[in-house]
């Protein structure tokens, strides 16, 4: 994917016209918001390295994009996880499926410990042929990929003649729109998704102490819990199918969507949007059928 530029195209979702930036067709295999993050790893030579080590949830979008990188690199990738529920043990799909074809050695935490803890206390981080990354890619090396997404950012928007512009992410561990914020002159707009404002501001502080380099963060007006279904996160996905064309995932887009909704009804200012599409889309054929099923009961 090195050199690619993706596309961007103009939407309109419930009544508001926006750009979506495609970030989910980077590449067939190596796409959305993890292919930034991790491209440092991609397109350095780490030479001594024979192993790769991360952890997160089984059906995480960096699951699959660490053992694309691993495949890449000839490295063996070694996924800790808290759990791997039995239906999926049994009948893979998603990204547990695509990494697991991919060779990747998921391993299942034995104990209480905090699993980030457990994987430390697992590996020898002294080992120079061992790569460890933190969960879902929070590492200062993420800024490598994502700044050539601020400046792709910043050339469309110079050949689009637009000066007021903000940019709206969902963030997870909020790294990239840590780093967007950094690399832009615009506004970056993000919401958390996993856990609430205190954990997102927590994990902006592992990377970066300095409070105003922060991106602004929009409050969902409901709390919601990472992974759990919610009827109107399945109706919106549907919806933004259905007006747009283009697949959206459904962990943390249908959030994105419903904050940036309630921001763009209550703005005053007149600005330009752009969302950032960061993939993920392979999780959504398992996260369809948890939906079907709670529907049928």
């Amino acid at each position: 994917m090195n050199g690619i530029n993706s596309p961007v195209e103009k939407i309109n979702f419930n009544g508001f016209e926006l750009y979506v930036k495609r970030d989910d067709l980077l590449s067939h295999d190596f796409s959305g918001n993890k292919a930034r993050k991790f491209l440092y790893f991609l397109e350095h030579d780490f030479s001594k390295v024979k192993k790769l080590v991360s952890y997160g949830s089984a059906q995480a979008n960096s699951l699959y994009s660490l053992a694309v990188l691993a495949q890449q690199k000839r490295w063996q990738l070694d996924f800790y996880v808290n759990h791997i529920a039995s239906y999926l043990k049994n009948s893979p799909v998603g990204n547990y499926k695509a990494a697991l074809n991919l060779g990747a050695n998921i391993i299942e935490k034995k104990g209480d410990m905090p699993i980030h803890d457990y994987v430390l206390q697992c590996i020898d981080t002294t080992d120079e042929t061992l790569l460890f990354l933190e969960e879902g890619g929070r590492v200062k090396e993420a800024q490598y990929g994502i700044k050539k997404l601020a400046l792709e950012i910043i050339q469309w928007a110079k050949d689009k003649e637009i000066e007021n512009l903000e940019v709206m992410l969902p963030s997870g561990t909020g790294t990239t729109a840590l780093f967007l914020q950094k690399y832009l002159p615009f506004r970056v707009l993000t919401c958390p998704c996993v856990g609430d404002v205190n954990y997102l501001m927590s994990q902006f502080r592992h990377l970066e102490p300095n409070l105003q380099k922060y991106p602004t963060v929009l409050v969902p007006k409901k709390k919601y819990h990472f992974g759990k279904l919610y009827t109107e996160f399945y109706e919106l996905y549907k919806t933004l199918k259905k007006q747009t064309h283009i697949e959206f995932e459904l962990l943390y887009d249908p959030l994105g969507f419903l904050t940036l909704q309630e921001h763009l009804k209550n703005k005053k200012e007149q600005s330009v949007t752009l969302y950032i599409h960061q993939g993920g889309v392979l999780g959504n054929p398992s996260m369809c059928e948890r939906y079907e099923r709670k529907i049928s009961f």
